[in-house]
C-alpha cells in the first residue's frame, strides 16, 4: 500500500479509532515509511498542545449580551418573513381583485391570463423584495446622509 491509502488512518490512530489489523497494518508500515512517521509524530505533538489549551469562560454579563443579540437577530429575521409573507399575500390579492376582470373574461386566452398573474406576483414579490432590502441598507449605509437625494 501507498502512503496515500495510510493517511487517513494516522488520524484514526491516534485517536485509538482502527481495528487491530488496520492498526498492525499500519504499524508496519510506519516503520519502513519517514514520511509517515514524521505526520505521526507531528499530529502526536498537535494534539498534546491542543489538550493543554484551557477554554477560558467568558464572563456572565458577556455570555447574556450574546444571547440576547441572537435572540433579537433571529426575531428579526422571523419578523422580516412574516412582513414579506404578509406583504406579497395583501399585494397579490389587491392586484388580483384589480385584474379579476382579465382573469374572468373568457374571451383572453388561457396562456395570456397565466402570463399576467405570474407579471404580477413576480412584480409584488421584487418590490416587497427591494423595499425590504432599501430599509435595512439605510440603517447602515454610511454615505446615505453625504448625499442628498
Amino acid at each position: 500500500m501507498s502512503c496515500e491509502e495510510f493517511e487517513p488512518m494516522v488520524t484514526g490512530y491516534l485517536d485509538g479509532e482502527l481495528a487491530a489489523d488496520q492498526r498492525d497494518r499500519l504499524e508496519r508500515h510506519l516503520e519502513s515509511c519517514k514520511n509517515c512517521k514524521r505526520e505521526l509524530a507531528e499530529l502526536t505533538t498537535l494534539k498534546e498542545s491542543l489538550t493543554m489549551i484551557k477554554f477560558k469562560e467568558p464572563p456572565d454579563e458577556e455570555l447574556e449580551r450574546y444571547w440576547r443579540s441572537v435572540y433579537n437577530r433571529l426575531e428579526r429575521g422571523v419578523g422580516w418573513i412574516l412582513f414579506s409573507i404578509g406583504a406579497i399575500i395583501l399585494l397579490c390579492y389587491g392586484a388580483f381583485r384589480l385584474l379579476e376582470g382579465v382573469i374572468k373574461d373568457p374571451t383572453i386566452a388561457l396562456v395570456l391570463k397565466v402570463g399576467v398573474v405570474a407579471l404580477v406576483f413576480g412584480v409584488v414579490i421584487l418590490f416587497v423584495s427591494l423595499l425590504r432590502e432599501r430599509l435595512t441598507v439605510r440603517k447602515v449605509d454610511k454615505y446615505s446622509k453625504e448625499i442628498q437625494r
